[in-house]
C-alpha cells in the first residue's frame, strides 16, 4: 500500500540547511527524594546523579535542534540534565511539572513538580512563538470508559510548540505520551486495587478500559493535529509531531492521529495525513530489524516516532524540506534493566528544508 503523495513536480529549490528532531522517553524523570509512584522508592542522590549523568550524554549525542521528552515529574531534573548535556537550549518547557507559579514564586512542596502521572516536554534552539499544552478533550471525542464515567481530560497532557524555522517558516512541533496498554483496574483513592487482579475476565475487562482511554486521546489528538494545520497552505507552515504512543506505526489508535492509509484511498488527503518519517528518508536508513525503541519480554516494538506533515514529502508540490534519515539510540535496551537509564530508545530524525524564497 502506497501511501505517499505522487510526485507533482520535477525539481525542488535548493537544500539550506538541515533541522533534527528527536523523542525521547527519559523513564520516570523526578529530582531525588521524591515519590512519584506510590509503588516506587524515590530516587537516592547517587541514583539521580547516575541518571541526569545518563541523560546528558544521550542529549549530546543526539544534539537535536528539538527535542520532544515524555515521563517528566519535575522541571528542575529535566534542566539538569540539559545542563550535565554541555548543550545549550533557550526553551525548555514541561508544563505541570513547574517548582513555580506564573509570578515566579516557590509552589508548596506537596504541589511542586507533576501530580499523579508525569509529563511531556519540549525542548528547543529555535526561536519561539507560541506554546500551549492541551488538557482538555474536545466535547466531541470525549467517550465514556467502562465504570470509570466519560473521560474528559488527558492524562499527560500533549504540548504544541511552533517555532521559527531559520529560513522564517513557523514550525508546529506537538508532542504526545499516550496511554499504554496495561489494563486500567479500578482502584480507591489511596491506589488500592478493587478488583481481582487474577481473574482473566476483569483482566479483559480493564484491558478494554486502557484501550477506550487511548481511544479517545487518539481521536482527541487528531482534532488537535487537524486544528493545527488547518489553511496552512497559503502560509508555509509544517507539523512534526513525535512521542511515546504506545503502539505500533500502523495500529488503529496511532491511525486515527496520522491518518497516514487514508491517503492510499484518497489522495487529496494527504493535505492533513501525517507521515512516518522513517518511511520517508531519503538516505540509506537503518535496517528495520533494529529500528526499534523499546523492548517487551524479548520482542522489539517500534513505539517511539516521529510524523511529519506533507510538507516534508519531497513528492509534494507543497514540500519545504524533506526527510534525509532516521536514527535510532537504542543500545543501552540491551545492557540490563536499570533507572539509571531509560527503558525506551531515542529516536532522532534529521530533516533538510528547501530555499522556498521566503
Amino acid at each position: 500500500m502506497n501511501s505517499l503523495p505522487k510526485n507533482r513536480h520535477a525539481q525542488h529549490p535548493s537544500v539550506t540547511g538541515t533541522l533534527t528532531v528527536a523523542t525521547c522517553n527519559v523513564l520516570n524523570l523526578a529530582r531525588p527524594h521524591r515519590m512519584f509512584y506510590a509503588n516506587q522508592e524515590p530516587y537516592s542522590q547517587s541514583e539521580y546523579e547516575r541518571k541526569i549523568k545518563w541523560l546528558g550524554e544521550r542529549f549530546a549525542d543526539i544534539n537535536a535542534d528539538i527535542v520532544a521528552v515524555q515521563e517528566i515529574w519535575d522541571e528542575s531534573a529535566i534542566k539538569a540534565a540539559i545542563k550535565s548535556s554541555g548543550l545549550r537550549y533557550d526553551f525548555i518547557k514541561a508544563p505541570g511539572t513547574e517548582h513555580t507559579d506564573a509570578q515566579g514564586h516557590p509552589l508548596p512542596e506537596e504541589t511542586s513538580g507533576a501530580q499523579g502521572t508525569p509529563r511531556v516536554g519540549i525542548i528547543g534552539r529555535l526561536p519561539v512563538l507560541a506554546a500551549q499544552s492541551h488538557a482538555d478533550i474536545p466535547l466531541a471525542m470525549q467517550a465514556h470508559v467502562p465504570e470509570i464515567g466519560v473521560h474528559t481530560r488527558f492524562e499527560r497532557p500533549p504540548l504544541m510548540v511552533t517555532f521559527r524555522l531559520k529560513n522564517g517558516h513557523p514550525l508546529h512541533v506537538l508532542t504526545a505520551h499516550m496511554k499504554s496498554k496495561r489494563p486500567k483496574f479500578l482502584q480507591d483513592d489511596k491506589g488500592n486495587y478493587l478488583e481481582d487482579k487474577d481473574d482473566p475476565k476483569i483482566l479483559a475487562r480493564a484491558g478494554l478500559r486502557s484501550l477506550i482511554i487511548r481511544g479517545i486521546e487518539a481521536a482527541a489528538l487528531r482534532a488537535i493535529v487537524l486544528d493545527a494545520i488547518a489553511g496552512r497552505k497559503n502560509r508555509g507552515e509544517a507539523l512534526i509531531m513525535l512521542g511515546d504512543f504506545n503502539d505500533s506505526p500502523h495500529s488503529v489508535t496511532t491511525q486515527l492521529i496520522a491518518a497516514t492509509h487514508e491517503v492510499a484511498y484518497e489522495r487529496a488527503a494527504s493535505d492533513i495525513a501525517l507521515f512516518n518519517a522513517y518511511d520517508l528518508q531519503s538516505q540509506n536508513g537503518l535496517r528495520r530489524d533494529v529500528a526499534y525503541s523499546h523492548v517487551y519480554q524479548g520482542y522489539p516494538e517500534v513505539l517511539d516516532q516521529i510524523f511529519v506533515s506533507e510538507e516534508f514529502v519531497s513528492s509534494s508540490k507543497f514540500a519545504m524540506g524533506d526527510v534525509a534519515r532516521v536514527d535510532y539510540f537504542n543500545d543501552h535496551l540491551h545492557q540490563g534493566k536499570s533507572r539509571d537509564k531509560s527503558d525506551h530508545g531515542f529516536v532522532r530524525a534529521v530533516l533538510r528544508l528547501y530555499d522556498t524564497g521566503l
